[in-house]
């Protein structure tokens, strides 16, 4: 039995060695040293065209000089080279390729695989595609999606990761609106109690006093100042409370029409520049709730600490007694 000459690489294709081999164990062995394996790594070893397991000692034998293999680790599994050149190389193939034993054809058309083709193409299509076409470039495997997109392992896991935060951003975008939304909706009703409550007892008046002495126009329900701001200054919306803009984007766009005087396009602008100034404030007490739980929890885990050092200090002297 003679040393057997092969050819073998690594699952990208990108790194290829020639060598002799006497068995299965000892192409294992020297194809770790070529590729970068580390020597205590489970491989696989596999014809590089189709994708066949090699195991049995007698079929590695009878395979015909310079066969390539491809060695593959527990996270790998065997792709055909369709997959860089954009698709259309199965259609050479022979007939073989489509035996039992082969990769099961559907790992080639996997959901996550188109995309990443849309983006080999044009990057910026990342721009269009839905939350759940990124979750599946997410979780596709990083070897696989790096060698569909022609990059470097380590910048496809790069994506990945801008990928994902693309989509933590959207998701903390969407729980603060659903929240503005659900503060708003609170703040109508409350503001409808009180209009029905008040009415009886304004007797048809026309402005009434409130509490620190700003007079409220009776048409609008606004106070005179607020009017003031939303009328006449430049960015009312950073100059006017909480409370005022919850009222303005609460109202709606006819409503404020009305009030203001102004067009639909400017009274909408205005709208929109209020609710993302109150959005932005809900985000900022949000942090700031979230940085005061933070800090309370560390101080908790001091205490905690700080206790069983000084309950292990008083055994200790105990103990010493």
């Amino acid at each position: 039995m003679t040393d057997k000459p092969c050819k073998v690489c690594n699952f990208t294709r990108q790194k290829t060695h020639g060598l002799v081999a006497l068995s299965i164990d000892e192409l294992k062995e020297k194809g770790r040293q070529c590729l970068g394996f580390n020597s205590s790594d489970s491989v696989t070893v596999v014809l590089e065209n189709d994708g066949t397991v090699v195991e049995d000692q007698a079929y590695f034998l009878c395979l015909p000089s310079n066969t390539k293999f491809m060695l593959l680790n527990d996270k790998e599994r065997w792709s055909p080279p369709c997959r860089i050149d954009g698709g259309t190389a199965w259609m050479a193939r022979d007939s073989v390729m489509l035996e039992t034993d082969t990769v099961d054809s559907s790992s080639t058309v996997a959901p996550w695989y188109e995309l990443a083709q849309q983006l080999k193409q044009d990057l910026t299509s990342i721009i269009l595609m839905s939350e759940a076409d990124l979750q599946t470039l997410v979780d596709a495997p990083c070897p696989e999606l790096a060698s569909a997109l022609g990059f470097q392992e380590k910048k496809a896991q790069e994506l990945q990761e801008t990928l994902q935060r693309v989509l933590d951003r959207r998701e903390q975008e969407r729980q603060s609106k659903e929240l503005l939304q659900l503060y708003l909706k609170t703040v109508e009703q409350e503001n409808r109690q009180q209009e029905e409550t008040s009415q009886p007892s304004q007797g048809g008046a026309g402005d009434v006093d409130v509490p620190d002495g700003m007079e409220v126009d009776s048409a609008s329900g606004f106070m005179s100042r607020t009017l003031m701001v939303l009328k006449g200054k430049t960015s009312p919306e950073t100059r006017l409370s909480t409370e005022d803009l919850q009222m303005v984007v609460a109202r709606g766009v006819e409503a404020m029409e009305q009030v203001l005087g102004w067009d639909r396009a400017r009274t909408s602008a205005l709208l929109q520049a209020c609710e993302a100034e109150l959005t932005a404030r809900l985000q900022q007490i949000q942090a700031v709730q979230s940085i005061r739980s933070n800090t309370q929890l560390r101080g908790s885990q001091q205490s905690s600490e700080k206790r069983k050092e000084e309950e292990g200090v008083e055994k200790q002297a105990q103990g010493g007694n």
